[in-house]
């Protein structure tokens, strides 16, 4: 893990997306950031140990979604499968499908196997499976502003993680989508998915992958950002800022179905140019609790304000 000594930063963005907007100065205490996202070897000693079985294994209630078919009814996952030519860019159901048997073992379809995946970061897991593994280990997720404040690694205000640029020199500095998504991917980077942990460089705390490859859960419940009020006569900056509410995370384009919602961060492997340029510190998504896919996973942190090693 990696100490950060926890200050004040530059949250949000005004360049991109509005639901990053506005940009606020906030203030995080010190904390210790795993170096890597949780890959699938350390999932797999959780597991050993625990016996834990992830949302993704096990199959859903139609109960618990109204007007479900009951042929859906099976365990899996979300999967990304990449398109014959150009789709419209606003149905995401043109290139994710419900595949039965997907889960964190078979991460490309219910045949596919880790093999040589040990190294990469876990996918296919929910809310649920990442709060079980932090409990696990000993340690917490992070809310949304420690986990900005880390990825910034001290350039404060700047688009990416390493600068303004984003290949500098032509030369990819994280794993996400070259070329027309979601059909024609170059493959620049050397990756059509996760890429293992390491691969790119660091930022400058020494963190990796904190933008691409996969998006990472965080505990906050997803809110438009707001500024926050200050005691009259304070010329202090809200410290340690936290989310919505539970409530307040629905959805509400399916007002039938009422899952809330956490902050995802980072982009991931699938973000493009041309198709969600979320591959930033200030970017952000809503990810239903219950829903796993094939490019989400996370890390932990421990919390330490005298900045004493785990």
């Amino acid at each position: 893990m990696i100490h950060l000594p926890g200050g004040t930063f530059q949250m949000g963005s005004d360049r991109f997306y509005p639901e990053e907007a506005p940009v606020r100065r906030v203030q995080v205490d010190g904390f210790w950031m795993d170096a890597t996202p949780v890959t699938n070897r350390d999932f797999a000693r959780f597991v050993e140990a625990t016996g834990h079985v992830t949302l993704a294994e096990l199959a859903p209630d139609p109960k618990d979604y109204p007007g479900m078919d009951p042929t859906m009814a099976q365990a899996g996952s979300l999967l990304f499968q990449r398109t014959n030519g150009p789709v419209p860019l606003d149905d995401a159901s043109q290139w994710w499908r419900f595949s039965f048997g997907t889960d964190w073992r078979h991460p490309h379809g219910p045949d596919s196997e880790l093999d040589i995946l040990a190294d990469h970061p876990v996918v296919h897991v929910a809310y649920a499976d990442a709060e079980a593994y932090a409990r696990w280990a000993g340690k917490a997720l992070p809310t949304e502003a420690e986990w900005e404040y880390a990825a910034r690694g001290g350039l404060d205000g700047t688009d990416y993680v390493w600068g303004d640029e984003l290949a500098p020199g032509d030369i990819c500095q994280a794993n996400y989508w070259q070329g027309a998504f979601p059909f024609a991917n170059t493959l620049a980077d050397g990756y059509e998915r996760t890429s293992p942990v390491r691969t790119y460089p660091a930022n400058d705390y020494g963190l990796f992958d904190m933008i691409g490859n996969v998006w990472e859960w965080t505990t906050d419940w997803f809110a438009q950002p707001r500024i926050e009020r200050k005691a009259k006569g304070s010329c202090c900056v809200p410290a340690n800022p936290r989310g919505g509410t539970k409530r307040g995370s629905l959805d509400p384009a399916t007002p039938d179905i009422p899952i809330p919602r956490k902050v995802l961060k980072g982009g991931s492997h699938l973000c493009a140019a041309n198709y969600c340029q979320r591959y930033r510190p200030a970017a952000r998504h809503p990810q239903a609790v219950d829903s796993s896919t094939s490019h989400i996973g996370f890390r932990c942190i421990i919390r330490d304000k005298k900045g004493n090693r785990p």
